[in-house]
Protein backbone atom coordinates (compact mmCIF):
# COMPACT_ATOMS: atom_id res chain seq x y z
CA UNK A 1 0.00 0.00 0.00
CA UNK A 2 1.30 3.54 -0.90
CA UNK A 3 1.90 5.81 1.69
CA UNK A 4 -1.25 8.20 1.84
CA UNK A 5 -0.95 11.84 3.45
CA UNK A 6 -4.37 12.23 5.05
CA UNK A 7 -4.38 8.58 6.46
CA UNK A 8 -0.94 9.46 7.95
CA UNK A 9 -2.15 12.67 9.09
CA UNK A 10 -5.12 11.11 10.68
CA UNK A 11 -3.21 8.43 12.63
CA UNK A 12 -0.84 11.66 13.74
CA UNK A 13 -4.41 13.09 15.54
CA UNK A 14 -5.03 9.91 17.10
CA UNK A 15 -1.80 9.68 18.47
CA UNK A 16 -2.38 12.96 19.98
CA UNK A 17 -5.47 11.87 21.25
CA UNK A 18 -4.70 9.02 22.89
CA UNK A 19 -1.22 10.61 24.42
CA UNK A 20 -3.49 13.29 25.62
CA UNK A 21 -5.77 10.89 27.35
CA UNK A 22 -3.06 8.89 29.00
CA UNK A 23 -1.85 12.27 29.84
CA UNK A 24 -4.22 13.26 32.15
CA UNK A 25 -4.08 9.52 34.05
CA UNK A 26 -0.46 9.66 34.18
CA UNK A 27 0.51 12.73 35.63
CA UNK A 28 -1.49 12.51 38.99
CA UNK A 29 0.17 8.87 39.12
CA UNK A 30 3.88 10.35 38.42
CA UNK A 31 3.37 13.32 40.92
CA UNK A 32 1.93 11.29 43.79
CA UNK A 33 4.82 8.49 43.01
CA UNK A 34 7.28 11.22 43.26
CA UNK A 35 6.03 13.33 45.48
CA UNK A 36 4.73 10.66 48.00
CA UNK A 37 6.80 7.63 46.84
CA UNK A 38 3.20 5.74 47.07
CA UNK A 39 2.80 3.46 43.88
CA UNK A 40 -0.92 3.72 43.64
CA UNK A 41 -1.98 1.29 41.44
CA UNK A 42 -5.83 1.83 42.21
CA UNK A 43 -5.55 4.94 40.23
CA UNK A 44 -6.91 3.29 37.29
CA UNK A 45 -10.40 2.71 39.67
CA UNK A 46 -10.91 6.24 40.19
CA UNK A 47 -10.63 6.68 36.32
CA UNK A 48 -12.97 3.47 35.78
CA UNK A 49 -15.79 4.78 38.61
CA UNK A 50 -15.79 8.17 37.19
CA UNK A 51 -16.48 6.34 33.60
CA UNK A 52 -19.27 4.97 35.44
CA UNK A 53 -20.97 7.56 37.18
CA UNK A 54 -20.40 9.53 33.64
CA UNK A 55 -22.94 7.12 32.38
CA UNK A 56 -25.61 7.04 35.72
CA UNK A 57 -25.65 10.76 34.94
CA UNK A 58 -26.05 10.63 31.51
CA UNK A 59 -28.89 7.83 31.69
CA UNK A 60 -30.63 10.39 34.64
CA UNK A 61 -31.22 12.40 31.89
CA UNK A 62 -27.89 15.03 32.35
CA UNK A 63 -25.66 15.90 29.51
CA UNK A 64 -22.29 14.92 28.96
CA UNK A 65 -21.09 18.43 30.21
CA UNK A 66 -23.05 17.34 33.69
CA UNK A 67 -21.40 14.06 33.54
CA UNK A 68 -17.94 16.00 33.10
CA UNK A 69 -18.76 18.45 35.59
CA UNK A 70 -20.09 16.20 38.31
CA UNK A 71 -18.26 13.06 38.15
CA UNK A 72 -14.71 13.39 38.72
CA UNK A 73 -15.70 15.65 41.46
CA UNK A 74 -17.72 12.69 43.22
CA UNK A 75 -14.90 10.18 41.95
CA UNK A 76 -12.65 12.45 43.45
CA UNK A 77 -14.30 12.48 47.31
CA UNK A 78 -14.47 8.96 46.80
CA UNK A 79 -10.82 8.45 46.38
CA UNK A 80 -10.19 10.85 49.58
CA UNK A 81 -12.49 8.41 51.37
CA UNK A 82 -10.31 6.14 50.37
CA UNK A 83 -6.67 7.24 50.79
CA UNK A 84 -7.99 8.28 54.04
CA UNK A 85 -9.26 5.29 55.23
CA UNK A 86 -7.25 2.81 53.91
CA UNK A 87 -4.13 4.05 51.26
CA UNK A 88 -2.68 6.75 53.63
CA UNK A 89 -1.92 3.28 56.30
CA UNK A 90 0.42 2.54 53.84
CA UNK A 91 2.28 5.50 53.08
CA UNK A 92 5.69 4.04 54.98
CA UNK A 93 5.42 0.87 54.11
CA UNK A 94 7.37 -0.45 51.34
CA UNK A 95 6.33 -0.29 47.63
CA UNK A 96 5.43 -4.14 47.67
CA UNK A 97 2.81 -3.96 50.25
CA UNK A 98 1.19 -0.74 48.51
CA UNK A 99 1.32 -2.70 45.17
CA UNK A 100 -0.59 -5.77 47.03
CA UNK A 101 -3.00 -3.07 49.05
CA UNK A 102 -3.87 -1.31 45.73
CA UNK A 103 -4.59 -4.24 43.99
CA UNK A 104 -7.08 -5.65 46.36
CA UNK A 105 -8.51 -2.33 45.81
CA UNK A 106 -8.88 -2.66 42.10
CA UNK A 107 -10.51 -5.93 42.57
CA UNK A 108 -12.94 -4.49 45.30
CA UNK A 109 -13.17 -1.74 42.81
CA UNK A 110 -14.43 -3.92 39.72
CA UNK A 111 -16.48 -6.26 41.89
CA UNK A 112 -18.53 -3.81 43.74
CA UNK A 113 -19.51 -2.06 39.76
CA UNK A 114 -19.93 -5.23 38.02
CA UNK A 115 -22.01 -6.16 41.06
CA UNK A 116 -24.06 -2.31 40.86
CA UNK A 117 -23.69 -2.15 36.79
CA UNK A 118 -23.42 -5.59 35.40
CA UNK A 119 -21.14 -7.30 32.98
CA UNK A 120 -21.89 -6.08 30.11
CA UNK A 121 -20.36 -2.63 28.57
CA UNK A 122 -21.98 0.72 28.63
CA UNK A 123 -22.24 3.89 26.33
CA UNK A 124 -22.05 7.20 26.89
CA UNK A 125 -23.18 9.30 24.30
CA UNK A 126 -20.79 12.11 22.76
CA UNK A 127 -22.08 15.78 23.28
CA UNK A 128 -23.67 16.93 20.64
CA UNK A 129 -21.20 20.27 20.27
CA UNK A 130 -18.36 18.06 19.01
CA UNK A 131 -20.82 15.01 17.18
CA UNK A 132 -19.99 16.58 13.86
CA UNK A 133 -16.43 16.05 12.10
CA UNK A 134 -14.35 18.86 12.42
CA UNK A 135 -12.58 19.91 8.56
CA UNK A 136 -8.72 20.77 9.78
CA UNK A 137 -6.64 21.39 6.76
CA UNK A 138 -8.32 19.30 4.23
CA UNK A 139 -8.83 16.17 6.57
CA UNK A 140 -12.17 15.41 8.27
CA UNK A 141 -11.76 14.41 12.06
CA UNK A 142 -13.56 13.64 14.40
CA UNK A 143 -15.10 16.76 16.43
CA UNK A 144 -14.83 14.73 19.53
CA UNK A 145 -11.41 13.72 19.67
CA UNK A 146 -9.84 16.97 18.81
CA UNK A 147 -11.72 18.18 22.03
CA UNK A 148 -10.25 15.83 23.83
CA UNK A 149 -6.65 17.30 22.38
CA UNK A 150 -7.50 20.55 23.26
CA UNK A 151 -8.54 19.75 26.61
CA UNK A 152 -5.04 17.39 27.28
CA UNK A 153 -3.32 20.74 25.78
CA UNK A 154 -5.14 23.29 28.19
CA UNK A 155 -4.36 21.00 31.01
CA UNK A 156 -0.69 20.89 30.31
CA UNK A 157 -0.59 24.68 30.36
CA UNK A 158 -2.78 24.99 33.99
CA UNK A 159 -0.41 22.57 35.30
CA UNK A 160 2.83 24.32 34.14
CA UNK A 161 1.86 27.55 35.36
CA UNK A 162 -0.10 25.84 39.10
CA UNK A 163 3.58 23.98 39.64
CA UNK A 164 6.34 26.43 38.21
CA UNK A 165 4.83 29.50 38.82
CA UNK A 166 3.05 29.28 42.04
CA UNK A 167 3.72 28.82 45.78
CA UNK A 168 1.93 25.38 45.68
CA UNK A 169 4.10 24.45 42.62
CA UNK A 170 7.32 25.59 44.99
CA UNK A 171 6.37 23.57 47.70
CA UNK A 172 5.35 20.65 45.65
CA UNK A 173 9.03 20.74 43.82
CA UNK A 174 10.56 21.06 47.34
CA UNK A 175 8.78 18.20 48.38
CA UNK A 176 10.15 16.33 45.69
CA UNK A 177 13.88 17.37 45.45
CA UNK A 178 13.94 16.91 49.27
CA UNK A 179 11.22 16.42 51.54
CA UNK A 180 13.06 16.38 54.79
CA UNK A 181 13.96 20.04 54.15
CA UNK A 182 10.90 21.11 53.38
CA UNK A 183 9.90 19.51 56.26
CA UNK A 184 12.58 20.94 58.37
CA UNK A 185 11.48 24.47 56.84
CA UNK A 186 8.14 24.26 58.08
CA UNK A 187 6.69 23.20 55.47
CA UNK A 188 3.36 21.17 55.91
CA UNK A 189 4.28 17.96 53.06
CA UNK A 190 1.33 15.94 54.82
CA UNK A 191 -1.13 18.61 53.52
CA UNK A 192 0.88 18.75 50.31
CA UNK A 193 0.59 15.55 49.76
CA UNK A 194 -3.59 15.62 50.47
CA UNK A 195 -3.79 18.31 47.63
CA UNK A 196 -1.65 16.50 44.99
CA UNK A 197 -3.51 13.08 45.98
CA UNK A 198 -6.77 15.32 45.29
CA UNK A 199 -5.52 16.82 42.21
CA UNK A 200 -4.30 13.43 40.24
CA UNK A 201 -7.61 11.79 41.84
CA UNK A 202 -9.69 14.49 39.87
CA UNK A 203 -7.41 14.36 36.50
CA UNK A 204 -7.93 10.49 36.37
CA UNK A 205 -12.04 11.14 37.05
CA UNK A 206 -11.77 13.53 34.25
CA UNK A 207 -9.82 10.90 31.86
CA UNK A 208 -12.53 8.36 32.24
CA UNK A 209 -15.13 10.41 31.95
CA UNK A 210 -13.99 11.82 28.12
CA UNK A 211 -12.70 8.56 27.68
CA UNK A 212 -16.41 7.07 28.14
CA UNK A 213 -17.26 8.15 24.80
CA UNK A 214 -14.61 6.55 22.68
CA UNK A 215 -14.10 3.28 24.92
CA UNK A 216 -17.09 2.78 26.35
CA UNK A 217 -17.64 1.82 30.29
CA UNK A 218 -17.07 -2.09 31.17
CA UNK A 219 -15.69 -3.77 34.40
CA UNK A 220 -11.55 -3.92 33.77
CA UNK A 221 -11.28 -0.57 31.94
CA UNK A 222 -8.72 0.40 34.69
CA UNK A 223 -6.26 -2.93 33.85
CA UNK A 224 -6.59 -2.17 30.31
CA UNK A 225 -5.06 1.29 30.07
CA UNK A 226 -3.16 1.25 34.09
CA UNK A 227 -0.18 -0.97 32.19
CA UNK A 228 0.27 1.77 29.59
CA UNK A 229 0.20 4.53 32.26
CA UNK A 230 2.50 2.78 34.15
CA UNK A 231 4.77 2.72 30.99
CA UNK A 232 4.68 6.19 30.50
CA UNK A 233 5.18 7.32 34.08
CA UNK A 234 8.81 4.99 34.15
CA UNK A 235 9.54 6.35 30.31
CA UNK A 236 8.94 10.04 31.26
CA UNK A 237 10.66 9.94 34.61
CA UNK A 238 8.98 10.35 38.22
CA UNK A 239 7.55 13.45 40.14
CA UNK A 240 8.01 15.12 36.49
CA UNK A 241 5.34 17.61 34.15
CA UNK A 242 7.51 17.29 31.59
CA UNK A 243 8.37 13.72 31.96
CA UNK A 244 4.54 13.09 31.74
CA UNK A 245 3.77 14.90 28.59
CA UNK A 246 6.72 13.37 27.19
CA UNK A 247 5.71 9.73 28.07
CA UNK A 248 2.85 10.28 27.39
CA UNK A 249 3.56 11.17 23.43
CA UNK A 250 5.86 8.56 22.98
CA UNK A 251 3.53 5.91 24.20
CA UNK A 252 0.75 7.51 22.74
CA UNK A 253 2.65 7.66 19.36
CA UNK A 254 4.25 4.50 19.82
CA UNK A 255 0.60 2.29 20.49
CA UNK A 256 -0.99 3.72 17.88
CA UNK A 257 1.23 3.22 14.35
CA UNK A 258 2.17 0.22 16.38
CA UNK A 259 -1.20 -1.30 15.45
CA UNK A 260 -1.11 0.06 11.97
CA UNK A 261 2.16 -0.94 10.98
CA UNK A 262 2.84 -4.30 13.09
CA UNK A 263 -0.57 -5.11 14.55
CA UNK A 264 0.12 -8.23 15.91
CA UNK A 265 3.32 -7.19 17.63
CA UNK A 266 1.79 -3.53 19.04
CA UNK A 267 2.40 -4.25 22.20
CA UNK A 268 5.93 -5.20 21.89
CA UNK A 269 6.91 -1.78 20.58
CA UNK A 270 5.48 -0.37 23.56
CA UNK A 271 7.35 -2.62 25.32
CA UNK A 272 10.96 -1.83 22.94
CA UNK A 273 10.53 2.47 23.67
CA UNK A 274 10.21 1.65 27.10
CA UNK A 275 13.11 -0.73 26.84
CA UNK A 276 15.31 1.72 24.97
CA UNK A 277 14.47 4.44 26.95
CA UNK A 278 15.79 2.49 30.23
CA UNK A 279 18.57 1.52 28.89
CA UNK A 280 20.18 4.80 28.34
CA UNK A 281 18.32 6.55 31.10
CA UNK A 282 17.48 4.36 33.59
CA UNK A 283 15.52 7.56 35.90
CA UNK A 284 13.44 7.88 32.77
CA UNK A 285 13.88 10.57 30.66
CA UNK A 286 12.85 13.57 32.67
CA UNK A 287 12.91 12.66 36.04
CA UNK A 288 12.42 15.68 39.24
CA UNK A 289 15.95 15.80 40.29
CA UNK A 290 16.04 14.02 43.06
CA UNK A 291 15.80 11.14 41.20
CA UNK A 292 18.84 11.67 39.21
CA UNK A 293 21.12 12.09 41.91
CA UNK A 294 21.44 15.80 41.17
CA UNK A 295 21.10 18.54 44.16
Amino acid sequence: MGFDPQFFAEQLLNSLQFAMLLFLLAIGLSVIFGLMDYLNLAHGTIYMLAAYLAFSLTQLGGSFWVALAFAPLAATAIGMVLYLLLLKRAETETHLVQVLLTVGVIYAGTDILRIIYGDLPKGVNQPELFAAPVNIFGITYPGYRLFIIGLGLVTQIGLYFALERTRLGALVRAGVDDRQTAETLGVNISAVFMLVFAIGTYLAGVAGVVAAPIFGVYPGMDATIIILVLIVVVVGGLGSLKGAILGSLLIGFADTFGKILLPQFAMVMIYLVMAIVLIFRPTGLLPARRFTGAG
